[in-house]
């Protein structure tokens, strides 16, 4: 009876998850675009070597700060539940104010953040490039954290396909922003001069701007068309539900900050070693996120499954489907660590001719494969369980898997063993085996609990 539970949940699973992995796929697709466009500047090493420092700086401080939004996929999932529309738009309310304090505690660390990134040991043009890139970034931080509210809303509401097609057109925009910012054009009188690394930074942020103004545009549309109170409810702050808000995803948040701070310092780590260590593990690490935005598009998926059923009251559904986004997550990336191994060389050339720096990624690739299926399987179940409210475990776990066994392994592999860049990538890997096997083990506990409660309320 759970089997057919997790089969009939895997269709509805995957309506709402493709248009958020065509969606993920589409947001990480930026960062690609960047890293490529300025790859095929003409001192390589030093363009993706110092875009990766702005871009890992970056990402690790935006998206774990945005990570405190994802309370709201909890809440705004279980009053859809509920059919509590009233209730959902009083919390996408909080959520707004809630991502304008954040945007604002965010882009002061950017502008404050020079400061210490110019002191590391690093290339002295490396530091100033990648400072020059952060600074074009930071211009759209605040409507960055504006799409991030407003995604979750409309995800949480299932509706899905417009979000997909916000990212395609903004990955559009910045592949057209990067071609004329970063290399300089002129038409007749218009000129636009070369702004090389920051010009990749300020089509990113061109992008996001794009992106925000899509979102509010869509949420009226979706307002207006379904009526779900948006526009007449009670626009009354409260303190309490901001607070509560922010100690629900507050967990989620720093969940997603351990998991991207490990990948930053191990970023700085290898810059140490060099330019073209460093700019291998760029593009390693931008192959190894873009795959690790399928089972995290299913993840919000199922957290917005999970919610749902939770508000109906359905513990029996919720835990279906959990089990079967573990499934389509884990299964995907089964398929991606296939791709890496058989075709890592054409991966690698399409970010750059220069062949020193291919031969520093493909390495990095292979040990990526590896890890792929533990990757998928440990943020489906984080996705579950956030849905079902528990946003402490993946926190846990991931402080134990990354920070307690994964980095003390992959530098003991890299300084000690001097198996370099491979050797932290490894510990990488032995953090994502301990933290995928953790969690899948704790929501099968939670899905025992689902399943104690059901038989309670059919008594």
């Amino acid at each position: 009876m759970w089997t057919m539970g997790v089969r009939d949940q895997i269709r509805p699973m995957l309506t709402l998850a493709l248009p958020l992995i065509l969606a993920e796929l589409g947001w990480m697709s930026m960062g690609i675009i960047d890293t490529m466009m300025v790859g095929h500047m003409d001192r390589p090493v030093l363009a993706i070597a110092s875009s990766a420092l702005g871009q890992v700086l970056y990402n690790t401080i935006a998206f774990g700060m945005a990570g405190v939004l994802l309370g709201l996929d909890t809440y705004l999932s279980q009053a859809h539940g509920a059919g509590r529309f009233d209730e959902a738009g009083r919390w996408l309310m909080h959520g707004l104010v809630l991502a304008l304090g954040l945007a604002a505690m965010l882009a002061g660390l950017i502008v404050a953040a020079p400061m210490a990134l110019m002191r590391l040991p690093f290339d002295r043009e490396v530091l100033v490039s990648a400072v020059s890139f952060l600074r074009a970034l930071n211009w759209g931080t605040p409507v960055l954290f504006l799409y991030f509210a407003l995604r979750r809303y409309l995800q949480a509401f299932n509706h899905v396909k417009p979000i997909a097609v916000a990212l395609v057109s903004a990955n559009l925009l910045n592949l057209l922003g990067n071609w004329v910012l970063i290399y300089g054009h002129h038409w007749g009188p218009v000129r636009i001069a070369a702004m090389g690394v920051y010009g990749s930074g300020l089509a990113t942020s061109i992008s996001r701007l794009y992106l925000a103004a899509f979102m509010v545009a869509t949420v009226l549309r979706v307002d207006r068309r379904n009526d779900y109170g948006l526009r007449t409810m009670t626009r009354r702050l409260e303190r309490a539900r901001v607070w509560r808000l922010a100690l629900l995803g507050a967990p989620a948040g720093a969940q997603i900050f351990v998991e991207i701070s490990i990948f930053a310092l191990v970023t700085f780590l290898i810059g140490s070693m060099g330019p073209l260590p460093l700019a291998g593990h760029e593009i390693a690490l931008n192959c190894a996120s873009f795959t690790f935005m399928i089972p995290f598009a299913i993840s919000a998926a199922a957290a917005v499954r999970v919610g749902q059923a939770v508000g109906r009251k359905a513990p029996g559904e919720a835990g279906s489907a959990g089990w079967a986004a573990m499934l389509l997550g884990t299964g995907c990336m089964a398929m991606m660590a296939v791709v890496l191994l058989v075709f890592p060389w054409g991966i690698a050339r399409a970010f750059t001719t220069d062949r020193t720096v291919i031969a520093a990624t493909i390495p990095l690739l292979y040990v990526a494969a590896w890890f792929q299926i533990f990757d998928g399987l440990q943020i489906t179940a984080t996705g579950a369980l956030r849905g079902a409210g528990n946003t402490h475990a993946g926190l846990i776990v991931q402080v134990i898997g990354y920070w307690l066994i994964g980095l003390p392994v992959g530098w003991w592999l890299a300084f000690r063993m001097h198996w370099g860049a491979v050797g932290l990538w490894v510990g990488l890997c032995a953090g994502l085996v301990v933290a995928g096997v953790a969690l899948a083990a704790i929501w099968g506990r939670a899905t025992r609990k689902l399943r104690g409660t059901l038989r309670v309320q059919e008594v």
